[in-house]
């Protein structure tokens, strides 16, 4: 008769759950390294007491060694920055760019408390005339103090997202096109030489021409400085993705192409069912460089239409000329830095969401 030990139910019990924990912790990731988080795995496994010591080899190579870099790199800013001397004085360290950031804040949350009052004195106002049975005299009254950092910053953050938008609009139908056809592609081909290299600040004089002429509405739903930058960046936005395009549905095996022709399939399914799925990874890479160009190019764009952004944030600063000016501007850096890495983290989280690819 076998005897059943009940240590080694145990012991099988602890090691299925072990091997439960290590999948979820290798599941999660795939999600952090999309966010950029992947130094959080193996301080996981470490606690779940996978070789601790191979494990802390990994946490030093992904968390400590860049921690350390920039350990070094705000040692080496602190202590060369008072030596470079400006119009506006020495070069901010540090600690007074991480003060102007914390008045930044501090200022946008008085703004913020400003305009709430503002509103809720015309709401009170509204209510007292509706109230006393005169709507004719109820009237929507915006706030027109200036904008807080943080709103400077949400501007920004849609200008750019509606010029990519208009961008992978027009970039990705005519990247399937030239991808498609060899005559399709030898029409586009010039184009995208010609103007691909063009700076912004080429385009934006005649951007700024032909919004004058064309959007004469004053109250419009979108200001001119809004389309002028955001078209700007249309324009320099969208090679990578009509590039990237057209070289995965070029790219696609000729073999799924006979099989569609051997189906019979329309274009629109060929499209559907067979182009986009194969091409999807690249389209989504020529996505992730056109966002980041789009960001790059926005900051002057928004410096030159005066759209009440990050750029126009900048200019005004260096245009002020006050003490605190240069550590604004650097602030402002930063913020354009720390912005356009999450930019690119979410395109890459959307990429993951809808291709299946070796680097999830």
């Amino acid at each position: 008769m076998t005897t059943i030990d009940p240590q080694n139910i145990a012991d099988e019990e602890r090691e299925a759950r072990r091997a439960r924990l290590f999948t979820r912790i290798n599941k999660a990731d795939a999600w952090f390294q999309v966010i950029g988080l992947s130094f959080l795995t193996p301080i996981l496994k470490a606690a779940a007491g996978d070789n601790p010591k191979a494990q802390a080899a990994e946490i030093w190579r992904l968390l400590g060694v860049p921690l350390l870099a920039i350990a070094v790199f705000l040692m080496l800013w602190g202590s060369l920055a008072p030596k470079v001397q400006t119009s506006l004085g020495a070069v901010p360290g540090p600690k007074a760019v991480w003060t102007e950031a914390v008045l930044l804040h501090e200022d946008a949350q008085a703004k913020a408390a400003k305009e709430a009052k503002f509103n809720e004195r015309v709401e009170k106002r509204n209510a007292k005339f509706i109230a006393n049975g005169q709507p004719e005299k109820v009237k929507d009254i915006r706030y027109t103090g200036s904008p807080s950092y943080y709103d400077q910053i949400w501007t920004s953050i849609k200008t750019v997202f509606f010029g990519f938008l208009i961008g992978t609009v027009i970039a990705v139908p005519i990247g399937i096109m030239a991808g498609l056809s060899p005559y399709a592609n030898a029409a586009v081909n010039p184009l995208i030489q010609i103007f691909k290299p063009v700076s912004p600040l080429a385009w934006l004089p005649i951007v700024t021409m032909v919004v004058s002429a064309t959007y004469t509405v004053d109250d419009g739903l979108f200001s001119k400085s809004f389309l002028t930058s955001a078209i700007t960046v249309t324009l320099c936005s969208l090679w990578p993705t009509l590039i990237n395009t057209a070289l995965g549905v070029a790219s696609i095996d000729k073999d799924l192409v006979n099989v569609s022709k051997v189906l019979k399939m329309n274009t629109w399914t060929k499209i559907t069912k067979l182009v986009l799925p194969s091409a999807l990874p690249l389209i989504f890479t020529g996505l992730r460089l056109s966002l980041g160009v789009g960001w790059m190019v926005l900051i002057a764009a928004e410096m030159l239409a005066q759209n009440p952004g990050l750029g126009k944030f900048v200019w005004d600063e260096f245009q002020n000329g006050s003490s605190s000016s240069l550590a604004k501007i650097m602030v402002a850096v930063f913020t354009i830095g720390i912005i356009g890495f999450l930019l690119d983290r979410l395109m890459y989280a959307i990429q993951s969401l809808f291709t299946f690819t070796s680097n999830r």
